[in-house]
């Protein structure tokens, strides 16, 4: 059973912020950006009409761009999730390779109608 964290249907604001880590079960479903201070483990989902952002660990399922915006984009700390989906472009994580020793944010967008994850570097 989903223990939904956040769920709205129509939102006054365009971004939510979520300060706490989301566990198995738990869900955060929301019509704008999302923004996770802490992790999302395994077994946790965020569900977002636009962009992504997690300021630890990203484990779980996550959907940017839910409403089929392909600009949206999940930045995270350390980005590893089960499932990653932006729009309609779905991806997982490749079977039997061991996380790598990654020290810096990366970003995931859809680049000429492809699932690209980079490097997460400032813009200027």
């Amino acid at each position: 059973m989903t223990e939904a964290i956040i769920k709205a249907d129509e939102a006054g604001e365009n971004t939510i912020l979520v300060q706490k880590s989301l566990r198995s079960g738990q869900t955060v479903e929301f019509p704008g950006n999302v923004v996770i201070l802490g992790d999302v483990n395994p077994g946790a989902e965020i569900i977002a009409g636009g962009h992504i952002v997690v300021m630890g660990a990203l484990r779980g399922v996550v959907h940017a761009g839910a409403l089929g915006d392909e600009t949206a984009t999940i930045t995270a700390f350390q980005l590893e999730p089960t499932q990653l989906r932006i729009a309609t472009h779905i991806t997982r994580s490749p079977d039997g390779t061991d996380a790598p020793d990654i020290i810096h944010p990366e970003i995931a967008m859809i680049r000429n109608g492809v699932v690209v994850i980079e490097k997460y570097v400032v813009p200027k």
